[in-house]
């Protein structure tokens, strides 16, 4: 009979297990163990409580997004118009005129404000209505105009820095925006009346893969902080074997001292809460600093949801119990030593395999969404993804264990790795197993990601090879039209405009019988090259004209007719609002050598029709209402090319629409989702690193003595270095292995529930490689602890 038979046996003679007050006892002493253990317990109690801290800190983290959202949310609802409407001007009305740029990839959000009396309304986080020609800031925004990279964004607004937009005013710390007085501002065209602020914004409820994918990714990330707790209060695990063959000796019996382990990994665990608390606070006050993915939040969003702080507070202590008292289900405690497992037994799959395995049955049957698109049984879709990644983390010991026990030969460096790794592989899987389960959900993700992003992307038709920029002035007046064309050639960085003049042109003559409305057709002038973007012209020459048909048949050609037509007769300036003719008609012919000839997609993706006319045949100044809109070709060689351009738009008019074009548009809540996991993710990549970092530290000052007397009878340092890798070098690898293998299968499982097929492999190997590079840049930063634990002075002992 074995050692931990022995043990059984003699746990089942002492009768009925102890009571609350036993347990009472046993973890208190446990506690006093910890707390006055000396310089090596406490050394202990510090890593643990570090490991630990690093988890909630985390853990609270996640639990304030709750409240960062709402936040966010209710600052937003609080600055949106209301009343919004053609209702005459009161006391408490303003004119405004939302202005929307871009600065280097960086939103800049602005509004032309004009009060219609002394009570106007005033936004959010400002004291007063900024006046004519002056601007209050967003701190962001305040700072990046005072900096030189702000010189070319201060160009675009030409306003006087009056004031400052407070928190209430602000989505984040880091949003660029402003509000700016406009003495001409006016409601029409792009600009609007309010009454005041404070309209509740309605959020579109999300999609069933996104749903899906917000629960998977909320388990995926969270699973490593949890892994990397467990494997925490674990630390120090040989040392403590020692204490517990002390405790024997002195007349303690097996339940006592399991209760007393238990007892210091709870201290262990209760430190790690006040270190995380701590930390949680200090970093809280540093986010406002931080942005990741463009998102950034204030520190007082940043509380947790108080029900999930106490589940985070009340877990944490009752997990490190649990893990110890599992730990030491196979370990065997004598008065003269701790025995583990006895005669050596093996790990058995039969019972690690099931667990991954129901997991995914969980998600394959109850994961698809119905009929109608609602996703159903989210907490048991939790509970699948739960259970899968936990079983791949009992599944990592067994793999390690199975491998390295026929691992036979090789270089010494090899070979006191590969015995090391067989004498204790379970610390060598613990240290890796967070990285395991980050990089199979990670692949997951991204088979997921791939396979659905389709959906949520839309071709816009725009051809930004053609032009790179869109720019649409309203303006009563051509001269405003021929500047803004004049500017756009000569500004820096543009390499052509494509630049028409937009009008219409209606039938001359009262209505007619049948007819609801005068027919009428669109009038655009621009040079040669222009017209050949937009019309399959062929042969032009200035004082040429064109009647263009509409090539996607949205406009019927019979309709075109009636006023658009070689030799007929056209009204250049109806009054479109009202359809009547004006006192002083602008006539015009259309020459009777006009061509018709079909439409050609323009870059923006769109097809004219109507008359086209180069500036030689038509004078623009007849047209009523024009509009001038430019499609600019940026050089790519120009640094800036894009915001000289936009600073051109802003000068000729601060209301000027500046759209750059795109081949593709992404939904937006897809966009939110993706960019908060970029967020999260990079949040648990840095705790996975420094969690690492501490876990090998305590590794080595494990096994401080032993590379000591390695040293002491001849070992080279450089063959005790390299054995070092090797024993990390190994168990990651089998963990990646494991990680590629779990993390398709997962994949296959969510395509499934999205209803998806095929599997994008090109995107598998990005996870696995930056989890092989992690785990190399912190076993290289250890290495430096290393050379300082094969020094001598680590034999001497007390």
């Amino acid at each position: 009979m074995s050692v931990l038979d022995d043990e059984r046996a003699a746990g089942q003679q002492r009768g009925p297990a102890a009571g609350g007050a036993s347990w009472a006892r046993d973890l208190a002493m446990g506690v006093r163990f910890a707390a006055g253990g000396g310089r090596e317990g406490w050394v202990r109690t510090i890593l643990t409580a570090v490991g630990v801290g690093l988890g909630v800190m985390l853990l609270l983290g996640a639990a304030s997004v709750p409240h960062i959202m709402e936040g966010r949310q209710q600052r937003s609802d609080a600055r949106n118009p209301i009343g919004v409407g053609t209702h005459p001007p009161s006391a408490h009305s303003l004119v405004l005129a939302p202005v929307e740029t871009t600065f280097r990839g960086d939103p800049v959000r602005g509004v032309l404000l004009r009060a219609d009396g002394p009570g106007s309304s005033v936004p959010p986080g400002v004291s007063a209505l900024p006046r004519p020609g002056e601007m209050v800031v967003s701190p962001a925004l305040r700072d990046l105009l005072a900096s030189p990279e702000g010189r070319l964004l201060r160009e675009r607004l030409p306003f006087k820095i009056a004031g400052t937009i407070g928190d209430p005013g602000l989505v984040g710390p880091g949003e660029l925006t402003y509000y700016a007085g406009h003495a001409s501002l006016t409601a029409g065209d792009s600009a609007y009346r309010a009454t005041g602020f404070g309209a509740s914004g309605t959020a579109s409820a999300m999609g069933p893969e996104l749903t899906l994918l917000v629960i998977v990714a909320c388990v995926v990330l969270l699973m490593p902080v949890a892994v990397f707790i467990a494997t925490a209060v674990r630390f120090g695990g040989e040392r403590r074997d020692r204490r517990l063959a002390a405790l024997r000796l002195v007349g303690a019996d097996v339940p006592t001292t399991r209760r007393t382990a238990a007892g210091e990994a709870l201290f262990g665990a209760v430190c790690g809460l006040l270190v995380g608390g701590v930390l949680f606070l200090a970093v809280r006050q540093l986010i406002g600093a931080v942005t990741l993915w463009d998102v950034n939040a204030f520190p007082f969003d940043v509380t947790p949801d108080p029900a999930l702080a106490a589940l985070v507070v009340s877990a944490v202590p009752v997990v490190a119990v649990l893990v110890t008292l599992f730990a030491l289900r196979g370990v065997a405690i004598e008065p003269l030593g701790v025995v583990r497992g006895g005669t050596h037994r093996r790990r058995r799959l039969w019972w690690r395999l099931p667990l991954p395995l129901a997991g995914a049955a969980l998600l394959w049957f109850f994961g698809k969404p119905r009929a109608d698109g609602a996703v159903v049984h989210t907490e048991v879709i939790a509970g699948g993804a739960v259970l899968f990644l936990v079983g791949i983390t009992v599944l990592l010991p067994w793999l390690v264990e199975v491998v390295v026990g026929r691992l036979r030969g090789g270089p010494v460096p090899w070979q006191l790795a590969t015995r090391r790794l067989r004498l204790s592989s379970s610390g060598a899987a613990r240290a890796v197993s967070g990285v395991t389960v980050a990089v199979t959900g990670a692949i997951a993700l991204q088979l997921f990601f791939a396979a659905v992003q389709s959906d949520f992307m839309k071709v816009t038709g725009q051809d930004a090879d053609r032009a790179q920029l869109e720019v649409a002035l309203p303006g009563k007046d051509i001269a405003t039209a021929r500047k803004m064309i004049g500017e756009f050639r000569a500004t820096r960085g543009v390499r052509g405009v494509l630049a028409t003049v937009h009008g219409s042109a209606g039938r001359p003559g009262p209505l007619r019988a049948g007819e609801d409305f005068v027919p009428s057709t669109e009038v655009t002038v621009g040079d040669c090259a222009t017209l050949r973007e937009l019309a399959h012209t062929g042969e032009c020459r200035d004082g040429d004209v064109f009647i263009v048909r509409d090539a996607g048949r949205t406009v019927d050609d019979g309709y075109l007719a009636k006023t658009a037509r070689p030799g007929a007769r056209v009204l250049l300036n109806r009054d479109a609002a009202t359809d009547r003719a004006p006192a002083r008609p602008q006539l015009w012919t259309i020459p009777k050598a006009s061509r018709v000839v079909p439409s050609r997609r323009d870059p923006t993706g769109q097809e004219g029709f109507g008359i086209f006319a180069t500036p030689g045949a038509l004078d623009t100044t007849a047209l009523a209402d024009p509009v001038a809109r430019a499609m600019v070709r940026i050089d790519p060689g120009v640094p800036d090319a894009v915001e000289y351009a936009r600073n051109t738009a802003a000068r000729i008019d601060p209301a000027t629409d500046v759209l750059a074009l795109q081949n593709l548009t992404r939904d937006k809540q897809f966009a939110s989702v993706r960019t908060g996991l970029l967020v999260a993710s990079t949040a648990t990549l840095a705790l996975i690193a420094v969690s690492m970092q501490v876990s090998t530290l305590e590794q080595l000052r494990e096994r401080r003595r032993l590379l000591s007397v390695l040293v002491a009878f001849g070992a080279r340092r450089r063959t005790l270095a390299w054995s070092v890798l090797w024993q990390t070098a190994v168990p990651v690898a089998l963990g990646l292995f494991l990680s590629v293998t779990a993390g398709v299968g997962l994949g296959v499982v969510l395509l499934r529930m999205a209803g998806k097929s095929g599997i994008a492999w090109s995107v598998i190997w990005p996870p696995v490689a930056a989890g092989g590079v992690l785990v190399v840049a912190v076993t290289l930063l250890t290495l430096p602890s290393l050379w300082r634990m094969m020094r001598p002075d680590g034999l001497r002992t007390e």
